[in-house]
């Protein structure tokens, strides 16, 4: 991939050329890059932080969406390539999570394994539902991201906007809701899970059984809330990710 193609992929919005470590940042279905311009605000004197940017949404709004997660973490993947010059950490949510995951796996076969992966809000890549998501008609969709609160009122308050962006959202929950992880996938970087005590698409048991997947270090936390909980515990999550980051 070149430079320019990898750029598409990676958000910058606060550049720290001094920094020793990296952390990458993965939105969940229907999310985009901007969702993380607060942690990157926070993490930046620390980190440099950069935040996915899928196909489909804000500045690639013209793009056609993804709807696998093995393709999304091949190009992921070569985007990259070129940014390993620091020591990956990576955060991922919902499906970001999962994205995280895949992301590692691939770059750990070729020698460049992340520091630590942060699986917040989604069960183990081994715990299957059936969910049927995308394919829904677009009015199921909404209702969707309604119940999970993790769209910008904004965007839910403006149809037109709103079924723009439809394609991309529907492409997501098409890559994530068909995935299904290789028998006894593994990584070795450690694992923490981070997970809402009442996220209707994670049980904590859900949320502990990432454990297997990992060669290294476990651990998990638990903060009040549903699925979108690190809206309404930010602070807290950003202080998780700077102990690491500065340890």
């Amino acid at each position: 991939m070149t430079t320019a193609a990898a750029d598409l992929w990676l958000r910058s919005y606060h550049p720290a050329p001094d920094a020793t470590r990296r952390l990458v940042c993965f939105p969940h279905a229907g999310g985009s890059a901007s969702f993380y311009f607060p942690v990157s605000a926070a993490l930046s004197p620390v980190a440099d932080v950069v935040a996915l940017q899928y196909p489909g949404r804000q500045d690639r709004h013209t793009e056609k969406g993804v709807e696998t997660v093995a393709e999304l973490a091949d190009r992921i993947t070569d985007a990259l390539r070129g940014h390993t010059d620091l020591p990956l950490t990576f955060f991922g949510h919902s499906m970001g999570a999962v994205l995280a995951f895949e992301v590692a796996r691939r770059l750990e076969r070729g020698g460049q394994a992340p520091a630590h992966v942060f699986a917040s809000g989604r069960r183990a890549p081994s715990r299957y539902r059936p969910e049927n998501v995308h394919q829904r008609d677009d009015d199921g969709v909404i209702a969707e991201m309604r119940k999970l609160s993790g769209t910008d009122p904004r965007i839910l308050g403006d149809d037109e906007v709103l079924r723009m962006v439809l394609p991309a959202i529907r492409s997501d929950y098409t890559a994530i809701e068909t995935y299904r992880a290789e028998p006894g996938a593994q990584i070795g970087s450690p694992i923490t899970v981070l997970v809402g005590d009442d996220d209707p698409r994670t049980t904590l048991d859900e949320a502990r059984a990432w454990e297997p997947h990992t060669l290294g270090a476990f651990d998990m936390k638990v903060f009040p809330g549903g699925h979108f909980y690190l809206t309404d515990h930010a602070q807290d999550v950003i202080a998780v990710l700077k102990e690491h980051l500065t340890s």
